[in-house]
């Protein structure tokens, strides 16, 4: 079952949870303590994985699928399948793992289905949690229609990969309203370490797009220089082992750094979502009135990648785009 201590290594502020969990959950506010029946709705590479291990801790998780194929595939890592998203309406948390706002937006207002969307079906005091990574003008828009419908809405957008999601390893980064947060927490810690960072969620979502152009620049460094030392005719291994080692011994530089070694590009975050990721977070740039010339680097060697035919490659792949500029080539694994 679900481990009510908290693994993570965020803060929370204000009373203890056992505190929040007594004071806030009454008839009046129609918040349980404790979340129920769980929704999932995204259930791609990282959702399945987190919905597995949600469903393994002894949650009740019923997982939105569009494909009749996918049923049997979702039913068997113990998710209750179901291609009618009405039959979230009923869960205390509905969590969402999209890839845009777009998909977000439409889960929430309801797109082309005649049942509508979560805002519309969601009971009072039932918690849209949104672990998409998605722009804070999306956040901002979503929380304030759930909340003048009484229900709640916490960020929770992740740092991390499908294998982190499968071995619960992902950096949850969370932001809400405190009583929602709280019950929240006992979904977020069993994915990983939750960090709490405020009552605003599209803190949340700047936290993570910012996070994300750290990752995007240090893979173009380390694409260039691995190119380098190609071109020189020296094997770029050492070289990574030694700054993974000493200096630069972060996980992405020891994992990302090894596979583009390795010229291994397998799909993990596709060119085409590190694209998005990097468009948006220029845009909270340019509002904030912050150049970000290194990120427009990034984003134009996105665009090649793409236009050369890796969309369908991981980011790493960004040290393929490298390679090629420099003349060696590279192979697309």
């Amino acid at each position: 079952m679900l481990d009510r201590q908290s693994r993570s290594q965020g803060t929370t502020t204000g009373a203890s949870s056992e505190d929040h969990r007594l004071e806030d959950s009454d008839a009046s506010t129609g918040r349980s303590p404790t979340p129920g029946k769980i929704g999932f709705v995204g259930l791609g590479h990282m959702g399945t994985a987190m919905a597995a291990n949600l469903a393994a801790a002894g949650c009740h998780v019923i997982g939105y699928v569009r494909r009749q194929e996918l049923m049997d595939k979702v039913r068997g890592f113990g998710v209750t399948p179901t291609m009618n998203i009405a039959e979230l309406f009923d869960c205390e948390v509905v969590i969402s793992m999209l890839s845009d706002d777009a998909a977000v937006r439409s889960v929430v207002f309801g797109g082309e289905s005649a049942t509508g969307g979560l805002a519309a079906g969601l009971r009072r005091g039932a918690i849209h949690l949104s672990m998409s990574t998605i722009s804070t003008a999306a956040a901002a828009e979503f929380a304030s229609e759930h909340a003048g419908r009484g229900q709640g809405y916490v960020a929770a957008p992740v740092f991390g990969n499908p294998d982190a999601a499968k071995a619960r390893q992902l950096f949850v980064v969370v932001a809400g309203a405190a009583i929602d947060v709280e019950r929240c927490r006992l979904l977020t810690d069993n994915l990983g370490q939750t960090f709490v960072v405020g009552d605003d969620p599209a803190q949340a979502n700047l936290i993570k797009l910012l996070g994300n152009m750290m990752t995007a620049t240090a893979l173009e460094v380390l694409g260039e220089i691995v190119a380098v030392l190609r071109k020189r005719g020296l094997d770029p291994r050492p070289f990574i082992d030694i700054v993974t080692s000493t200096m630069f011994g972060s996980r992405v530089h020891r994992i990302y750094g090894n596979k583009i070694v390795d010229e291994s590009y397998a799909p993990g975050l596709a060119m085409p979502l590190a694209l998005k990721d990097v468009r948006l977070a220029l845009a909270e740039a340019e509002q904030a009135g912050v150049p970000m010339p290194s990120v427009s680097v990034v984003r134009d060697r996105l665009i090649t990648g793409i236009a050369r035919g890796h969309g369908g490659l991981d980011w790493t792949a960004l040290g393929l785009v490298a390679a090629e500029e420099s003349g060696i080539g590279g192979r697309a694994i």
